[in-house]
């Protein structure tokens, strides 16, 4: 089957790319065009008709790439058409008269380039996260990623493991041949230091992941405290309802920012206090619930208002600033107990210190982010992968030790598919290659 669909961005645009590949991609060049496909990789200007008559669409720039020296593997082509929505409906119109021609899923043509093994499943997922970058510290993770820097990472790993589990198998299946006598002693240090390796990749504190989605900052605080207020200002628009009656915030209100180049989700909650209406403690459950999940806390709290509950003093840990609004009506300085906490007093009212809080912010996320240069894990399911890997791994040093060899292969089998799984290659018969290059078994 020959997948087409619109490469570039929707809407009107100066140029659109229409992207073809599968089999009758030269057919459908021909059939558009009246003439042979073009010269590969070179951009060669045609008119482009509507298929079996001469009505022009439009001309545009054609470029040729034939499989497999493609980004698909297969035959492809892309063209360049103006990028009205006209002229780019009348163009996939014409390419579905085609036989065998429909338009692509989501991903398909990158999901092609794996399956021809063009890429790997890490270099996949990082050209989805390129094209969804907003901010550069993304846009340089993912073209780390893209690099192959993990993937080398987690190959290599994954080779070890196969060396490893050949000496294993080996052992079982070769009981009584002269083998090298330190081999147990080798089996051992080699799975310590992958076990190791993996132990440190995992300890990476999520950057990677919050990287990739955002830094979670979570406004909380009782209601009328400018909750509200702190993120319409942040965000430079409104984006929450601001009211003096109490409680209007009942839901999680969120929104994307960037700061410094760091991606953040901010998140406005319900205000929290006691309250006998089941949706508002519904909105406090969520509060509390996000105050769990986020990575850095506001607390803010009116300045007139400076006395605690319990509910707040457990929200001022360490991953919390707290934010002392209307200091404007401040009529005499804070507790000194209060000042010992790590603080900040505004008045959004005045726009009063409201750039030291965001310098707070600016620092709090320069410290989780500090190791980003180490990441490896963008993603829970390389995490979930490499933590199985870990358990598997684990449980055959136990059963090694016993020297029950046939139960610690099977583990060390799972924790070499776990790291497979995470670049896209598991292929178990790359063990036979690594016995026969390691021992001479048929002298």
């Amino acid at each position: 089957m020959t997948i087409y669909a619109l490469s570039s961005g929707p809407g009107t645009s100066g140029i659109a790319v229409v992207r073809v590949s599968g089999e009758q991609t030269s057919k459908v060049i021909e059939l558009l065009t009246g003439r042979p496909v073009p010269k590969p990789r070179l951009a060669t200007l045609r008119k482009i008709n509507k298929i079996n008559t001469s009505e022009l669409i439009d001309e545009g720039i054609i470029l040729w790439f034939p499989g497999p020296e493609s980004y698909t593997g297969e035959d492809m082509a892309e063209i360049q058409i103006h990028g009205s929505k006209a002229v780019i409906d009348a163009l996939h119109y014409s390419i579905s008269k085609v036989e065998n021609c429909r338009l692509a899923e989501p991903g398909e043509f990158t999901k092609l380039a794996f399956q021809n093994g063009k890429i790997n499943l890490l270099k996949a997922e990082s050209v989805a996260d390129l094209i969804s970058s907003e901010t550069e510290i993304q846009r340089q993770q993912a073209i780390k990623i893209m690099k192959g820097r993990s993937a080398d990472k987690f190959n290599s790993l994954r080779e070890k493991l196969l060396k490893i589990l050949s000496h294993v198998e080996a052992k079982i299946d070769f009981p009584d041949e002269d083998l090298p006598k330190n081999i147990l002693n080798e089996i051992k240090k080699s799975s310590d230091n992958v076990l190791k390796s993996i132990e440190n990749i995992l300890d990476d504190h999520k950057v990677g992941e919050r990287i990739r989605e955002g830094f979670k900052i979570a406004i909380l605080g009782p209601t009328n405290a400018g909750k509200s207020s702190l993120l319409n200002h942040l965000s430079n628009r409104d984006v929450a309802i601001v009211s003096e009656i109490a409680g209007t915030t009942r839901d999680v209100i969120e929104t994307h920012l960037n700061i410094e180049g760091y991606p953040v989700i901010v998140s406005d909650t319900a205000g929290i206090r006691e309250s006998k209406n089941e949706i508002e403690k519904k909105g406090i459950k969520l509060s509390l619930n996000r105050a769990e999940e986020a990575d850095l806390k506001l607390v803010v709290v009116d300045a007139k208002n400076l006395d605690f509950t319990d509910v707040l003093k457990k929200l001022l840990d360490e991953n919390a600033i707290l934010v002392i609004n209307k200091s404007d009506l401040l009529k005499k300085d804070i507790d000194p107990e209060i000042k010992k906490i790590n603080h900040v007093l505004i008045s959004i009212k005045d726009n009063l210190n409201i750039d030291d809080l965001i310098l707070k912010i600016k620092n709090n996320l320069k410290s989780k982010f500090i190791t980003s240069d180490d990441i490896l894990i963008t993603r829970e399911r390389h995490r979930q992968h490499l933590q199985q890997c870990l358990d598997h791994l684990k449980n055959f040093n136990k059963k090694n030790e016993i020297e029950d060899f046939d139960k610690a292969a099977e583990d060390l089998r799972l924790a070499t598919r776990h790291l497979g799984m995470i670049v896209g290659k598991v292929d178990v018969e790359e063990i036979l290659g690594s016995i026969f290059n390691d021992f001479c078994i048929g002298k």
